[in-house]
Parts: structure tokens; C-alpha cells; sequence
């Protein structure tokens, strides 16, 4: 097997090798809490949201602009850009809110105190039952077959991200075990995913539902290629049910909207790296903000 590297035995206690993360050596580290002191921005509207455009940023940034589109006002935010690769996310503000270091990170100031929420499929819910069970089914069968495949997600798209998306677009060095391993998996969970949506509409069944806001900036990403570039090695396009869904969730308003918050790379015209009212969409995205200049 190429690239195995056989002559390694584990120390009876491992250390940490600051160069050992590859690309993201200069932001991972084995402890917790914040690095320094530094206030985050707080706007005018109920919701702040401090975040990034990656697949679990976009999972909120979506649920927010889909609630905005049913009427519910008091959805209103700001979406601030937390950028990890300087290390925003080890800010004592941002520690306070989610002691985890990791984005998205939400602070619902609607009520008489403020209200952290983190990890992004507990913000999911509680942005859903504040408003109604707005996508959310309140019968038990349907709520718990979404609430079920929202925790497939939560426990499978680190595989998709922390493993394969690791070793095989990041990792210093190719490692085919590792990257092998990873794809396995990956394939496996997108057959799963595929099952599910021959014979449902939706992940959760008839319904539109928070667990398809989770699902598709992953799984829809990684079936449409745009995650890791590795749609040809995947043959993601023999996902046909997963690829059906990914376009019927892609042509979603809201949905187009909330993919754009927070993010900072890509086309221009597509990043807002801030929203703070709805007419941002218009005027402040990254292109028209450059011709500004």
C-alpha cells in the first residue's frame, strides 16, 4: 500500500507537534478556551449570529432566511464573519458563547436575557420551536423521523468533513488508508441517503423540514461536487435520488439567500461576508462592495 507509513509506533503519551495539522496547523490545538481577549460586534436585530459560510454555517443561515420567508420577523439577524484561519473563533466573545471554538455560534437577544445556543443542529431547533415548529413536524412520527435523520447528520458529517475531507483535499501527505477508509464511509452514508430519497420527497418524508436544512450543504454539496473537488472520484453522479433532491432544495429562494451569508470565497457576486438587513443581498455583496472602492 503507497504512502503507509508502517515504521510509526505510538508513544506511550502522545504530545502535541504544533507543524503536524497540515493546513490548519497554525488554528488546531489540543486544548480549550480562548487565546485572547476580543469583543465581538453585536447589531440591531434579534438574532446574532457569529459564523462562516462553510456547510455548517450555511445550515443556519438558510433556517434563518427560510423563517424570514414565512413571515416570522422576529427571525430578523446579524450574520457576522467569524474567519477561523486567523483564529476568530478563540476570541473570548466567541468562547463565551460556544466554549466548543467552533462555528456557528448563535445569541438569541429576544428575550429579557440573552440565550446561547451552539452547534448547529441545536441552533436548528430551537430556532424551530421559537417559532411554532416552523419546520419542525409536531406529529410524533414525523418529528421523529426528522429529528432522526438530523442526528444522522450530526454523527456522520464529520466523516465527510473531518475524514474524508481531511485526508483527502487537506492532510500534508496523501495516505491511502486513510483516504480508502474515508471514501468508504462516505459512499456508504450517501447510499444510505439515496435509499431514504427514493422512496421520500424529502429526508424527513412529505415535508420540508430542518433535517434537509442540515443535510443538503453536505450531502448536497458533496453530490452536486462542490465539496473537496472529488465528485468524479466519488461518482457522485450515481447518486440519482440524492442529485433530484440537491436540485429541488438548491432552487429554494431562501435557500439561494442563505448560502450566500458569511461566505468569503467563491464569486464574488455570491459572498456577503456580513448581513445585517434583507436588502444586503442586493447591495453589499462582495463584487459591489469591490466596484465601490
Amino acid at each position: 500500500m503507497t504512502n503507509f507509513p508502517e515504521s510509526y509506533v505510538p508513544p506511550k503519551v502522545w504530545t502535541w507537534d504544533k507543524e503536524s495539522g497540515g493546513r490548519f496547523a497554525a488554528i488546531n490545538r489540543p486544548i480549550a478556551g480562548p487565546t485572547a481577549e476580543k469583543t465581538l460586534p453585536v447589531g440591531r436585530h434579534p438574532m446574532q449570529l457569529y459564523s462562516l459560510g462553510t456547510p455548517n454555517g450555511v445550515k443556519v443561515t438558510i433556517m434563518l432566511e427560510e423563517l424570514l420567508a414565512l413571515g416570522h420577523s422576529g427571525a430578523e439577524y446579524d450574520a457576522w464573519l467569524i474567519n477561523i484561519g486567523a483564529g476568530d473563533q478563540f476570541g473570548s466573545d466567541f468562547v463565551a458563547i460556544n466554549p466548543n471554538s467552533k462555528i456557528p455560534a448563535l445569541l438569541d437577544r429576544s428575550g429579557p436575557e440573552p440565550i446561547r445556543v451552539f452547534e448547529s443542529g441545536a441552533i436548528l431547533i430551537h430556532l424551530a420551536e421559537k417559532f411554532g415548529n416552523a419546520f419542525l413536524p409536531t406529529a410524533p412520527g414525523p418529528r421523529a423521523e426528522c429529528m432522526s435523520w438530523l442526528m444522522w447528520l450530526m454523527g456522520s458529517a464529520p466523516f465527510l468533513g473531518g475524514g474524508f475531507g481531511h485526508f483527502y483535499a487537506y492532510a500534508p501527505m496523501k495516505i491511502e488508508y486513510a483516504i480508502d477508509r474515508y471514501a468508504m464511509e462516505v459512499k456508504r452514508q450517501m447510499d444510505v441517503l439515496d435509499r431514504r430519497l427514493a422512496e421520500a420527497e424529502y429526508v424527513g418524508g412529505d415535508e420540508y423540514t430542518i433535517a434537509d436544512m442540515a443535510i443538503w450543504p453536505w450531502y448536497g454539496g458533496m453530490a452536486k461536487g462542490v465539496l473537496y473537488e472529488a465528485g468524479e472520484f466519488l461518482d457522485v453522479a450515481s447518486y440519482k435520488h440524492v442529485n433530484r433532491w440537491a436540485d429541488q432544495i438548491a432552487e429554494r429562494p431562501a435557500v439561494k439567500r442563505g448560502r450566500m451569508v458569511n461566505r468569503a470565497n467563491g464569486e464574488l457576486s455570491s459572498q456577503l461576508r456580513e448581513r445585517h438587513d434583507a436588502s444586503d443581498f442586493e447591495t453589499k455583496t462582495q463584487d459591489k462592495l469591490e466596484a465601490a472602492k
